[in-house]
């Protein structure tokens, strides 16, 4: 399997890089710049066992034609719509998964909603029912995935109006070691999408005895 994350070389794409090549997923890293891509790419190589699956880089269009079907955006969501509509040709016949938070600026404990409802249903909005959009990933901090000693203190909520393409990213999502969960169609990363502000401001408390932390979904124990 070979999958892209356009917005690969920051943060939150190098750790999901790094987590999916150890899982044993050829990633392509994309970015504005092919050449810094390729270099990121090499870097986060070198941080990983022989044995991992191979990250690439290349450009935005380039690695999301060499995607087999998942293509991750991982963009800030000033970028969003633009990298979106740039890659709307070369996003025939693969699903999307957004992992976009559209955090207020200026103010990362606030989001600033889309006026459709979120950053996923934005997607889906622009990309037209035929490309499935799925939200995923909104919530796992880059830190947490970069630490590859430390296992990943998050629940996964995946949304998205296709249930077909939901199964298949919450089958890639649990190589990553975690527990995904059907949140549901498209509309509800209104409420995933808005709780990473909160884990934000809840990180950087001083009030509180940790930092980077995740959500989880708590069974009751009887």
């Amino acid at each position: 399997m070979t999958i892209a994350i356009i917005g690969g070389t920051g943060p939150q794409g190098q750790g999901l890089a790094l987590r999916f090549a150890r899982a044993g997923v050829e990633v392509v890293l994309g970015g504005r710049d092919g050449v810094r891509a390729a270099a990121i790419a090499e870097e986060l190589q070198a941080q990983l066992p022989t044995d991992a699956a191979k990250i690439r880089g290349l450009d935005n269009e380039g690695a999301t034609a060499a995607a087999e079907e998942m293509v991750i955006l991982a963009v800030p969501f000033s970028a969003h719509n633009a990298t979106l509509q740039a890659l709307k040709p070369a996003l025939a016949g693969k699903i999307l998964v957004d992992i976009v938070v559209p955090l207020a600026e200026g103010d990362p404990k606030k989001v600033a909603m889309p006026p459709e409802g979120s950053a996923t249903e934005a997607a889906q909005a622009l990309l037209g029912d035929e490309i499935p959009v799925i939200g995923a990933l909104h919530n796992v901090s880059a830190v947490t995935l970069k630490a590859l000693d430390q296992t990943i203190n998050c629940d996964i909520l995946v949304c998205g109006n296709s249930l077909d393409a939901r199964k298949k990213v919450i089958e890639l999502v649990r190589k990553l070691g975690v527990e995904a969960y059907n949140a549901g169609d498209a509309q509800s990363a209104r409420c995933i999408e808005a709780i990473t502000p909160i884990l934000i401001r809840l990180n950087i408390s001083k009030a509180v005895p940790f930092s980077h932390a995740g959500i989880r979904i708590c069974p009751p124990d009887h």
